[in-house]
């Protein structure tokens, strides 16, 4: 039997469907992550944005293309959100958040019952093992989020935050062959991770970092970064100098409004901290333009923040209205056009902000991980991204010196 198993939104969402391909694996079935004609499709979805939404409900007629016959189970997010959504559109089975693994139980039997959405968890579900055979390997470290800022739905759809045991990850890394890497520690809230009541990203970090592969942290949270953090960060052998941390907006007003626990000067504070150990840190962010009380001045202080920042690239985000969230609760949406035209200006600053940091930068080492179109393509420790031609292979970890601009990413060449 051939099961698609299919994935819309974040990394950790990658991790979990890679999870269940690995162990549908074990059990004979023949499974994979391509669309394309299968008996069963399982559908990971998001419901970060009311557009998430509408793609993962889109994939189901998209798995029905290639076989309408088949079998189409759903889970994830935008099913934990509002499984009718799914229901209406005669899927096979309807599953939430929680106990994912579960899915293949009902996948093997032939059972009346459609639907079943568990109760979010108040401990971490170490049942997710993922196979990577890959140069670069995500390991889910934690799930849940209690930040709970007024935008966001998460953390009512993947409950309270809680931590995978250190040990566990540990071993999970311990296992990983030896064409991988390059790990990166994934979870919908990286920077809360605990051990025993107390936080332990560093200590985890520090255990890892003996394996001998590249480590790089998928984001942070501003209150995580101490100078204590950051400094036993700065000793460690193999830690990729790449920060992604989610500003949001670069107006306090609007901060304030989004309920998110920092100030621009406290951001700004943060930066200038990285870049005292980090001096040529890639530091990304996340944007959201068009939250309902950002005013036209409001969003100039935005953008010149970020400008003052001087990020190395940004995740732009116009507001998505969640039923559910407080700010849906509370403010009026701004027009779609507002919002619209607040992104292409966004868009021209992250381009020039990308450019100017490119040229920062001259020698990089770079972990190959794919050959396309006669190219090799990968990234350096600090998130660029690099081609190259030459007699290489996948995994190779090489020197090089950054020559032009190329694709999305630039030219370089062997040193």
């Amino acid at each position: 039997m051939k099961i698609a198993v299919l994935t819309l939104g974040c990394k950790v969402n990658k991790y979990e469907s890679d999870a269940l391909i690995f162990k549908l694996r074990e059990l004979g079935f023949q499974a994979d992550d391509k669309l394309e004609v299968a008996d069963a499709y399982i559908i990971n979805t998001c419901a970060v944005t009311n557009e998430a939404e509408r793609k993962s409900r889109q994939m189901i007629e998209r798995c029905r293309k290639f076989n309408d016959k088949a079998k189409v189970y759903v889970l994830g997010c935008a099913s934990q959100n509002r499984p009718i959504q799914f229901k209406e559109k005669n899927v096979t089975f309807i599953q939430g958040v929680a106990n994912k693994m579960e899915i293949i139980s009902h996948l093997q039997k032939d059972e009346q019952e459609n639907m079943a959405i568990y109760d979010l968890p108040s401990k971490y579900e170490d049942d997710l093992y993922s196979a990577q055979t890959l140069t670069r390997a995500f390991i889910k470290i934690q799930d849940g989020c209690n930040n709970f800022c007024t935008y966001c739905i998460i953390p009512y759809l993947r409950g309270r935050s809680r931590s995978r045991s250190m040990e566990s990850v540990v071993s999970e890394a311990k296992k990983l062959p030896e064409e991988v890497k390059e790990i990166v520690l994934v979870g919908i809230d990286v920077s809360s991770y605990e051990e025993n009541g107390a936080k332990a990203l560093g200590a985890l970090l520090e255990k890892l970092d003996t394996l001998g592969k590249r480590l790089r942290l998928s984001s942070m949270e501003d209150n995580l970064v101490t100078e204590e953090f950051i400094k036993r960060l700065s000793k460690l052998k193999n830690f990729c100098p790449h920060f992604h941390l989610s500003l949001q907006s670069g107006s306090n007003d609007v901060l304030k409004k989004m309920n998110r626990k920092y100030t621009t000067e406290e951001f700004l504070n943060t930066v200038i901290l990285i870049r005292k150990y980090f001096k040529n840190a890639g530091i990304t962010t996340d944007v959201i333009v068009g939250f309902p009380t950002e005013t036209e001045e409001n969003f100039k202080e935005s953008v010149e923040f970020i400008k003052k920042v001087k990020f190395s690239d940004l995740h732009i985000f116009p507001y998505s209205k969640r039923d559910g969230t407080v700010a849906s609760k509370l403010y009026k949406d701004l027009p779609k056009s507002v919002k619209l035209k607040r992104v292409k200006i966004l868009e021209k600053v992250k381009e020039d902000l990308k450019k100017k940091f490119i040229e920062k930068n001259d020698i990089v080492k770079v972990l190959l991980e794919e050959e396309k179109d006669g190219y090799f393509t990968g990234y350096s420790e600090n998130y660029i991204k690099c081609y190259i031609k030459g007699n290489f292979k996948v995994g190779d970890i090489i020197l090089a010196k950054i020559c032009e601009p190329k694709f999305d990413g630039v030219l370089v060449s062997l040193i």
